[in-house]
């Protein structure tokens, strides 16, 4: 018979599952209300809480994304990446997404895919869209290499260890990820040809939304579209005008401007200039005090903090020293006036930037810069490689001298900081703090599992329901449900939400963890089928203007590849008994 505050775990823990399907882009916050229910319900304490946040394998996490700002800023990706496409074709996707794994392995596999997508989008040997998607899943694949490959490897660690296990090596997920590396890029090279070639580049710029004011001073005031010639523009289309807060569209010929209005147009960016032939036409960006000139193109991150709201919204132009000239979004027709449209992750803007733009410490944690300025300083001479061979160095003295790998980090990011390849403020900046909240969070929920005595319910109703029947059944089970909800709520939710389950089972079976901490690893990193579980798919997503059934196509025969072979592989590196 459960007691109360058993039961009342039961349903912080389902409440909090059913929560991060439904806001499945703030886990963090999700997360950190769990954890407060649990600590003003006394199944969790203070003092544990604290002891989670100083965990080695957190820690370790911590100072690995850290450290990979610096690493970010080499040359060694923009190098590779001017290499890697050619005439030959097949060989150039075997380099491409081959480079893609193994960067991957030791990188973050998200600025490996944001590095490669602009030399992919502009070459001039293999449509991009025949590239991007399986760019994704070569980077998906290659962060099952190592322990470090991939953030969720790391989650998983570091609730490993919260358990008085010994920590995961470096290599150990090295024969499962090749297995399913090698088998997926089979899949990838024999069903490339099924994904759709995406429009040539210079057709790409035509989907943007322009916003021109009408001055009271205009001599387009009180004349018809058609007389302004309004409608005989070969580069740009008027779509929409927006007047006093309503909306006219479809704009026709026999529609008169007036005072005030906001014209918005659609076509070809580079032909903005045009506008300057009608008297008294403010573009957006002109109202903030910036020219036309100087224009940036951006993409806006996933995570930044500008997402769901509107420019107006977030003061783009003290915030960022730039005013947005236009904006687009793939697969999608935007309306109404530039200042209310609700950011989204993946949306393309157009910038036109003042002085300080490219100082401006917000930039690279808001936007991937696609063209013109560039908003951090790269790394160059002996600094570039320093940062390269110390990198490399930590990670080799750590496997090869048997050394925690925390320390080395340790002592590599402070000598980032002594040599100057790596600032304070940037640090500051782009802290992971929701990664941060949600490992801790996690594993503060798990130990509250523990303090209840639910874990131990788990353990002994897995081993009633599962007496005389196979432990792989709970085995693919635990799978499947990872695999199932990575898909719904990302990939790191997914790893810390059903570890503490997964455990448990195994412990309930008597068997060893380890396959199950495997299974729950590899099956959060196999996020194949839908843009939204993986953030290397969302950047796919938007740049490749596929659509959700591309990745159907592609990504099921992928996940059933990767599958099998996971499932397959594990028990036979990691034995059960």
């Amino acid at each position: 018979m459960l007691s109360v505050d058993q039961w009342l775990m039961i349903m912080v823990f389902f409440v909090t599952l059913v929560s991060l399907i439904k806001y499945q882009y703030v886990p963090e916050r999700v997360f950190a209300t769990a954890t407060l229910v649990c600590l003003s319900l006394s199944f969790v304490s203070t003092q544990e809480i604290f002891s989670n946040a100083v965990n080695p394998g957190l820690i370790t996490l911590i100072l690995l994304i850290t450290c990979s700002f610096a690493f970010e800023r080499t040359s060694v990706l923009r190098g590779l990446s001017s290499r890697l496409i050619g005439k030959n074709k097949p060989l150039s996707y075997l380099k491409t997404l081959m480079t893609s794994a193994f960067a991957s392995a030791i990188l973050n596999n998200t600025a490996v895919v944001a590095t490669l997508i602009s030399p992919i989008k502009n070459n001039q040997h293999i449509n991009s869209g025949r590239l991007l998607l399986p760019l994704s899943y070569a980077a998906i694949l290659g962060g099952t290499l190592t322990l470090v490959g991939t953030s969720t490897n790391l989650i998983v660690n570091s609730m490993l260890i919260e358990r008085g296990a010994p920590s995961l090596q470096f290599f150990d997920f090295t024969i499962v990820g090749l297995s399913a590396l090698t088998a997926c890029m089979l899949v990838l090279f024999v069903r490339i040809g099924t994904l759709p070639k995406t429009e040539a580049d210079t057709k790409r710029d035509k989907h943007y939304v322009v916003e021109a004011k009408v001055l009271p001073s205009s001599k387009l005031i009180g004349r018809s579209i058609e007389d302004n010639g309004l409608r005989s523009m070969e580069s740009l289309f008027l779509v929409e005008i927006v007047r006093n807060e309503k909306l006219i569209s479809p704009v026709t010929p026999e529609d008169s401007i007036e005072t005030n209005d906001k014209l918005i147009f659609t076509g070809d960016i580079a032909k903005v200039k045009v506008l300057q032939q009608f008297d008294g036409l403010q573009l957006f960006a002109e109202q903030s005090g910036l020219l036309r000139d100087n224009l940036t193109q951006v993409l806006i991150k996933p995570g930044s903090s500008i997402i769901g709201k509107t420019l107006k919204q977030t003061g783009f132009r003290a915030r960022f020293d730039a005013a947005v000239v236009a904006i687009r979004r793939e697969g999608s027709t935007l309306s109404g006036k530039l200042g209310e449209i609700i950011l989204q992750s993946g949306d393309f803007l157009v910038l036109a930037v003042g002085n300080d733009f490219a100082t401006r410490s917000n930039i690279s944690k808001n936007f991937y810069i696609l063209s013109g300025v560039k908003a951090d300083g790269m790394l160059s001479g002996w600094r570039d490689k320093f940062t390269l061979v110390g990198f490399v160095t930590s990670i080799a003295v750590s496997v090869l001298m048997n050394i925690p790998l925390v320390k080395c980090l340790l002592f590599y990011l402070a000598a980032l900081f002594a040599f100057k390849c790596l600032s304070i403020n940037e640090v500051k900046r782009r802290f992971p703090l929701e990664i941060f909240i949600v490992v801790v969070s996690a594993l503060s929920l798990a130990t509250a599992l523990e303090n209840t005595g639910i874990s131990y319910v788990i353990a002994d109703g897995v081993q009633t329901f599962l007496q005389d029947k196979s432990v792989l059944i709970a085995f693919i089970a635990v799978y499947l449900i990872t695999l199932i909800l990575t898909e719904v709520i990302t990939n790191n939710a997914a790893a810390a939400l059903i570890f503490p389950i997964a455990y448990n089972m195994a412990i309930g079976l008597g068997v060893d963890p380890l396959p199950f901490v495997m299974a729950v690893a590899f099956a959060a990193s196999g996020s194949f089928i839908s843009p939204y579980g993986y953030q290397t798919n969302i950047m796919v997503f938007n740049a490749g203007n596929y659509r959700i059934k591309d990745f159907i196509k592609l990504g099921l025969p992928v996940s059933l590849t990767y599958s099998a072979v996971v499932l397959t592989m594990i028990p036979l590196i990691f034995p059960f008994e």
